[in-house]
């Protein structure tokens, strides 16, 4: 509960402790508090009970845990009915960003490393189902500026 209270703050609220409630009084009103905490642990505790059985047995694996979004999202993505652990080993992203940093700097990319794609839907003009990001407009030559308008600077 309190695992991020280094000893400085510790002893810092003992003393505080001891000066707002006295040293006479200070033992009855931690008895006080963890009294008040032990039954509301209770309370939650028998309240989750009442819920598991209210649900009825097909819901005998439900943990409350699961309603944190964060640990839901991590238990279905472990979860290997859905084959996303075959998509994640088969996705190599150093070797797409390696690929994508050869197209921007129009290198060609080992074409033999990268997966091949059915070309049997392809049209002729096509790479394969992959965009060519190097090639040049055929309606321009190399050395053409593109036309100045006054008006737009």
């Amino acid at each position: 509960m309190f695992n991020d209270i280094g000893p400085l703050e510790l002893v810092t609220l003992i003393v505080l402790a001891v000066l707002v409630f006295g040293p006479d009084k200070l033992p009855k009103v931690i008895q006080d508090v963890t009294r008040t905490i032990r039954k509301i642990r209770d309370f939650s505790e028998s309240a989750k009970q009442d819920i598991r059985q209210e649900l009825g047995p097909e819901f005998k694996d439900f943990e409350f845990e699961d309603l944190n979004p964060k640990t839901f999202i991590r238990k279905q993505l472990d979860n290997d009915d859905l084959g996303l652990k075959e998509i994640r080993n088969g996705f190599d992203l150093k070797k797409e960003m390696n690929e994508v940093a050869d197209a921007v700097h129009g290198r060609d990319s080992d074409s033999s490393s990268a997966p091949s794609l059915s070309s049997s839907s392809s049209s002729p003009g096509s790479s394969g189902g992959r965009v060519d990001m190097v090639k040049k407009p055929e309606g321009r030559v190399a050395d053409d500026r593109p036309p100045f308008d006054m008006d737009a600077t």
